[in-house]
């Protein structure tokens, strides 16, 4: 894989130093607004081509994009880069709503072309434990999860200071950014549900905080995310023989456990809790080297079907995007 980078925020700053390190992975150039900026990560990671602009990144040799901007800017670069002939990394979420997913995914199937959503948690080795636990906790009967963290520009945000984070032109929120990991999670696990209600702390026509509860045949799920106040991280999945929990947020996964109720436990301990970017490149790598279109489309539904979660969600809580209105 040959790998161009458009971003260079926090997201790119964390997982570079490990990209570079991938096998089969060769980071060729980034891209971003600041020219400054850029070469001092290409200069400290050893990247050759430094760039302001979409047109000079894909004369650089590149046969991947990784899409790490703002979210409302997901949907305009992806398509360039299909449209293009790249395949596709696209930081999470996917796209600003549910049309913009489905409309990039007929486009890469047109293509021939592979997009993955870059979400680090169904890729880790200890989602995958806990999938192997789940027959043995029996019927499910709650799922309760909670990211809850104060935001480093909620204070800002209260002052009139608005970053993306918080802004409805960017399709930001606490759904579209904590929230997604426990979104994630359980769709993945369980799939889409027969309905649901998200419950949002709204303020200037944006959720700061919110409680999504979705019903499942016999069992609900909550996902709790917020970024006006902090509060402890929770993972458990409640069964009528035992339960799972996380030791950190979904995003992370730490520990993972399983308690029976005969007295039985196990632990597995997540060996890339700092190097989370790891597996899922390593996967992307390994899709792309064997042709395998059918890994692809298993992980692109995954994430179409929380794209429809998403969508539904803000719209029983009131919350428009621009982007809804295109």
């Amino acid at each position: 894989m040959k790998l161009g980078v458009i971003g260079a925020g926090m997201i790119v700053k964390e997982f570079l130093p490990e990209l570079v390190r991938i096998d089969g992975l060769e980071v060729v150039a980034i891209q971003a607004r600041r020219l400054e900026v850029v070469r001092e990560l290409c200069d400290a990671h050893g990247i050759e081509h430094a760039v302001t602009s979409f047109e000079d990144l894909i004369q650089t040799g590149i046969d991947t994009v990784y899409v790490a901007v703002p979210n409302a800017l997901h949907f305009s670069y992806c398509k360039q880069a299909l449209e293009a002939g790249l395949n596709v990394v696209v930081e999470k979420p996917m796209c600003s709503n549910a049309r913009e997913a489905h409309e990039l995914a007929d486009l890469a199937r047109a293509k021939g072309a592979f997009l993955f959503e870059a979400i680090t948690a169904v890729h880790l080795p200890a989602y995958k434990k806990v999938q192997s636990w789940l027959p043995r906790i029996g019927t499910i009967k709650l799922v309760i999860t909670n990211f809850s963290q104060y935001s480093s520009r909620y204070d800002a945000f209260r002052a009139g200071t608005v970053a993306p984070a918080f802004d409805p032109a960017h399709s930001g929120g606490a759904l579209m950014d904590l929230n997604l990991y426990n979104v994630h999670w359980t769709v993945d696990l369980f799939g889409k549900p027969e309905s649901l209600r998200y419950f949002a702390n709204v303020e200037r026509d944006i959720d700061t905080s919110g409680t999504l509860v979705m019903r499942y045949p016999g069992f609900l799920a909550t996902c709790v995310a917020a970024k006006d106040c902090a509060g402890p991280k929770l993972f458990t999945i409640q069964g009528i023989d035992g339960n799972i929990t996380l030791d950190l947020n979904p995003g992370l996964v730490g520990t993972a456990h399983l308690t029976l109720n005969d007295g039985t436990t196990e632990d597995y301990a997540e060996e890339y809790v700092k190097r989370r970017v790891v597996p899922e490149f390593e996967c992307f790598v390994d899709c792309i080297n064997r042709d395998d279109h059918e890994a692809c489309e298993h992980f692109l539904q995954q994430s179409l079907d929380v794209a429809d979660v998403l969508t539904d969600a803000r719209k029983d809580a009131g919350i428009v995007f621009p982007a809804d209105k295109a």
